[in-house]
């Protein structure tokens, strides 16, 4: 079996450390709070055999996008369609559905109902809910976006420190950057 070469970077964030993993191809993880280590064994899964590089075109690839995500992170928008991503270990059915999430701009929400219309499943907004919840690669993805049809926060994955309440804060404060208004569901 062939070894992916992957590159691996930690960014600063408003919200913490943000871990980037891409191969020669485009960005295959981001993950809130999570170490190296523990991005690179989330990659593994995903991909199979993996290697750290430093050089090559998996690290070139990492320079290239590394502006782009600094920028996103200081809270300026910008076209996330000229992030290349790698999501090829990803089902059909996920990557249309983040391909539709990615396509939402800077302060621009959208229902899972909206989504699933969008990606020509319109009875399938549990089904987006579910491919939102197993993106691999945050921020440049904004699933943050993606809120519920009454307008309420709806869910956001976290395993980072807080879990499930620090990651529907942290979807609120993103959202709230961007100028979007969501409250949490009343429980």
């Amino acid at each position: 079996m062939n070894t992916t070469p992957i590159a691996t970077t930690v960014l600063s964030g408003l919200d913490g450390p943000l871990t980037v993993a891409a191969t020669e191809r485009g960005v295959v993880a981001a993950e809130w709070w999570a170490g190296e280590a523990a991005l690179v064994a989330a990659v593994r899964l995903r991909l199979g055999p993996v290697e750290s590089v430093i050089d090559g075109p998996a690290a070139d690839r990492m320079r290239q996008v590394r502006p782009i995500i600094d920028s996103i992170l200081a809270g300026r928008s910008r076209d996330l369609a000229s992030v290349p991503l790698d999501l090829s270990d990803r089902p059909g059915f996920d990557q249309a559905v983040l391909h539709a999430v990615r396509a939402l701009r800077w302060g621009e929400t959208a229902s899972y109902g909206e989504i699933a219309r969008r990606v020509g499943a319109p009875r399938a907004a549990r089904a987006v809910g579910g491919a939102v919840g197993r993106c691999p690669i945050a921020l440049l993805i904004p699933c943050h976006r993606v809120i519920a049809a009454d307008g309420t926060l709806g869910g956001y994955g976290g395993d980072g420190p807080g879990g499930r309440d620090d990651a529907l804060a942290r979807k609120q404060r993103l959202l709230e950057r961007e100028g979007v208004t969501a409250h949490r569901r009343a429980d």
